[in-house]
């Protein structure tokens, strides 16, 4: 068998308000519940399991989807009238990103974790 991601924990300080950002922006399901955590299921049988903690680092999250839920992310961000940025240490706010014919941005979660959403070229919705 290969070696693949099966979910990661995002430490958070209220999960129901993390899991439900999330979901909104990428336009995912609801999450669903699981012991303590908020499930997010992603299109690759990964999951983001969201778990309410005081103390934690900012990490990075980065989200690689198709060219029509690259728009739909990007105009729910700019809708809400969240910063965004073209570079990771958001030096550029208020622009998208283009290397090697992919397109992004980065923005902040309630939580200060960086999220980033990618799409790349030719790929489909």
């Amino acid at each position: 068998m290969s070696i693949q991601l099966n979910h990661t924990i995002v430490w958070c300080r209220d999960k129901q308000t993390s899991a439900t950002f999330l979901t909104q922006i990428l336009g995912l399901p609801p999450a669903t519940p699981f012991g303590p955590m908020l499930v997010v299921q992603l299109g690759n049988d990964v999951s983001m399991d969201f778990y309410d903690n005081d103390e934690f680092s900012s990490q990075h999250y980065a989200f690689l989807v198709g060219k029509d839920e690259f728009d739909a992310a990007f105009a729910r961000v700019r809708e809400r009238g969240l910063p965004y940025w073209g570079d990771p240490g958001k030096h550029r706010p208020g622009e998208i990103y283009h290397h090697n014919g992919d397109r992004g941005f980065y923005f902040d979660d309630p939580d200060g974790h960086l999220l980033e959403v990618i799409v790349r070229p030719g790929a489909s919705s």
